[in-house]
């Protein structure tokens, strides 16, 4: 999602939330102000007004208590009213008590009508005053009318009433609230600013852990921010920063747990494979992804049926999520020749059918356990002929061979060769432990190659005339030399040698190559004799493993698996070639000597 979705709008905002409300209780204050204030000024302009016209009709009606008395009417009083109207400035009425208009300045009082219910005249002969504002319909506005009696000798003669528009109060009233509304709107304006101003420093420390904390969310663990203040924000500042602090070792220790557990599985040499609760891949380590012959991104999100491909692998890991219960299982792939041991743990309670698979390759313990009852059996075989001749040897001279003296001698050569055949097995399987077990050191030198190999095929060069061989040498001139020791080198060479001009018919041939390749030398010997088939080539280095015993005329079959062994010491590698039938190569790299600057 992106900044600009999360962000807030501008008036959804804390500052807008704290601002507003208290410029709306300003605006409401100042409002509810100016009308209070407005109507009580226009009650008091009322009520000075009244005051002051009701003194005036007072003095105007003492003024006119004579002309009453004396019973004027008509004219008389119309223009006594127009004078005291000039005077006053105000509109002049004079009502007898009957409610007829006696005098009137402004209009026409024969056109009038009676008075005598109009409030202001009720009021002022029942309380002595009386006071009315009202729209008048002979003159076309709104009027105010202030009536007091005019007593002689303490009874009512008439009311005089005097009255004034109000177009001037309202206009100062207009004029009034026009100021209140720009001290309302300056008030308002400076009650906004100040309420902003607030807001703003109340959400600056917000603001300021708001950036913090978006910080320490894109993974800036260490992200601080120091308290400004010590009031509530203060406390959750430092809340914050311990919380941060807290979270950045727990992620380290985290980080740091993966990683090994990352390392753990990526170099475990047992395959890991975790399911989740509907059957998919969810892990898969390195090893497990080599077992069962596929990869992560291959794996990943697929179900383990899909992955595993194998039915027996499936029937342990379906067991497990049904039972759930650990299932172990050894699996043969047949095609592949590898031997497995597959165990199913269920994993918590609260992740119901997800399933931890551990796959095993048992491929090479199983391997050296064959390769073991093979030795077991090998060499009670190699040792079962001889001492059996022995034996039958012994029986013989016991039985009355010892009283001729020719066969007692023939019968004690023949113990003898089988003495040496035993003596032989004994030497060969301690110099094979010697140098299995490091205990046989090796004097590493530089040693000519040439040289090497020019004295084994000296040495059995009468070996192969014999057996009507041609023995030849391919050795390329300026050969470097190699950093072995020379005695060990020619001791496997002269038993891969020896087993080549055995195994090769009278009439064929044998060569010895050297060559070089990068820092390493690779001495060669091919032959033209019967060959191997291909299911004995991989272990013919085993000892005692003889490929094939119908052509084996003799030996420990412990020959190639010393020459190995010597091999390996020097830090190289051995290998055959060979097809049945058509001879065979036995080779083997030694490292070369550096060269001298």
């Amino acid at each position: 999602m992106s900044q600009s979705s999360t962000a807030p709008s501008r008036f959804s905002s804390i500052r807008w939330r704290i601002a507003v409300p208290y410029i709306l209780l300003a605006v409401a204050v100042m409002v509810g102000l100016g009308v209070y204030l407005s109507g009580r000024v226009r009650q008091f302009y009322l009520a000075d007004l009244a005051s002051q016209l009701a003194g005036e009709g007072r003095v105007v009606g003492e003024a006119l208590v004579s002309s009453l008395a004396k019973g004027e009417t008509g004219d008389t009083l119309d223009q006594l009213a127009r004078r005291y109207a000039d005077l006053t400035d105000a509109r002049v009425t004079l009502v007898g008590l009957d409610g007829t208009v006696l005098g009137e300045s402004h209009e026409d009082r024969s056109q009038m009508d009676n008075h005598l219910y109009r409030v202001e005249i009720q009021d002022a002969l029942a309380k002595g005053e009386g006071v009315s504002t009202r729209y008048s319909r002979t003159v076309g506005q709104e009027w105010m009318y202030v009536a007091v009696p005019v007593p002689d000798l303490g009874q009512p003669l008439a009311v005089m009433r005097l009255a004034v528009p109000l177009t001037q109060i309202q206009a100062g009233i207009a004029r009034l609230r026009t100021t209140m509304l720009a001290a309302l709107l300056l008030a308002t304006f400076l009650a906004a600013l100040l309420a902003l101003w607030i807001a703003e420093r109340a959400v600056r420390p917000v603001r300021a852990l708001t950036a913090v904390v978006q910080r320490v969310a894109a993974g800036d663990l260490g992200a601080r921010i120091i308290p400004t203040t010590a009031d509530e924000l203060g406390v959750l500042t430092n809340a914050f920063n311990q919380m941060s602090g807290q979270l950045r070792d727990k992620v380290h220790a985290l980080s740091s747990e993966q990683s090994r557990l990352s390392g753990v599985l990526e170099h475990m040499a047992d395959g890991v494979v975790i399911t989740d609760r509907d059957g998919f891949v969810r892990l898969l380590n390195p090893a497990a992804a080599r077992l069962l012959g596929t990869s992560n991104q291959a794996a990943m999100g697929r179900s383990f049926a899909q992955v595993a491909r194998h039915h027996r692998i499936i029937e342990v890991w379906q067991a497990c999520r049904e039972r759930q219960q650990e299932q172990a299982a050894p699996v043969e792939i047949g095609h592949r020749g590898d031997f497995l041991q597959v165990i199913a743990t269920p994993l918590a309670r609260d992740e119901q059918h997800s399933c931890l698979v551990i796959i095993q390759d048992l491929t090479q313990v199983r391997r050296l356990e064959t390769v073991r009852r093979d030795f077991i059996s090998n060499i009670s075989h190699e040792l079962r002929t001889p001492l059996a001749s022995l034996k039958a040897l012994v029986e013989t001279l016991r039985d009355g061979a010892l009283d001729d003296p020719p066969a007692a001698q023939r019968f004690l050569e023949q113990m003898d060769g089988e003495m040496d055949a035993l003596t032989q097995i004994v030497q060969e399987l301690l110099e094979l432990s010697r140098i299995e077990s490091g205990q046989a050191p090796l004097r590493l030198e530089p040693v000519s190659v040439s040289g090497m190999v020019q004295k084994v095929a000296q040495r059995l060069l009468p070996q192969a005339e014999r057996a009507g061989l041609q023995l030849t040498l391919d050795l390329p001139e300026g050969l470097r030399p190699a950093l072995v020791d020379a005695e060990h080198v020619q001791q496997a060479l002269t038993n891969l040698l020896h087993n080549a001009i055995k195994f090769t018919p009278s009439g064929g041939r044998v060569t010895l190559s050297v060559r070089e390749e990068g820092n390493e030398a690779i001495i060669s010997i091919r032959d033209t004799g019967i060959g191997i088939a291909a299911e004995d080539l991989p272990r013919i280095f085993e000892r005692f493993y003889k490929a094939d015993r119908a052509r084996s005329t003799g030996g420990t079959g412990l020959g190639l698996s010393i020459a190995k062994h010597i091999v390996q010491a020097h830090g190289g590698r051995i290998w055959a070639e060979s097809a049945l039938g058509q001879g065979s190569t036995f080779s083997f790299a030694l490292p070369l000597a550096a060269e001298r600057s």
